[in-house]
């Protein structure tokens, strides 16, 4: 050992870069997919509340059923009414397509 230790050695400091550099591999994939899981949340939130709004202005407002699509932040949610086969009555359905990062979004509600 030496008697006067000024710094670092030349190992000792490439033994703490390759360290932090392998942590930080471990961990990028998981924080980008935690990116992309709460991108898919906030679209999902967003396509219920827009099947929502649509559900309570058929109700309320005797609306008639058409078909349209709204931009919000970038992303286009389609909103259609389809006839359902099983209980012959109308749905709503809001839509978004798949992005090169997250699935395509569908989800359909009857009126009660």
């Amino acid at each position: 050992m030496l008697w006067k230790n000024d710094g670092f050695f030349l190992l000792e400091l490439l033994l703490s870069l390759s360290a932090w550099f392998m942590m930080s591999m471990f961990f990028m994939p998981l924080l980008m997919e935690l990116s992309h899981q709460s991108q898919q949340l906030v679209r999902d939130k967003k396509a219920v509340q827009f099947l929502f709004e649509e559900l309570h202005a058929n109700l309320t407002e005797d609306r008639t059923n058409s078909n349209y699509s709204i931009y919000h932040n970038g992303t286009e949610y389609k909103i259609y009414w389809i006839q359902s086969s099983d209980i012959g009555q109308k749905e709503v359905c809001v839509k978004v397509d798949k992005t090169a990062f997250l699935p395509k979004t569908e989800i359909c509600k009857v009126p009660e």
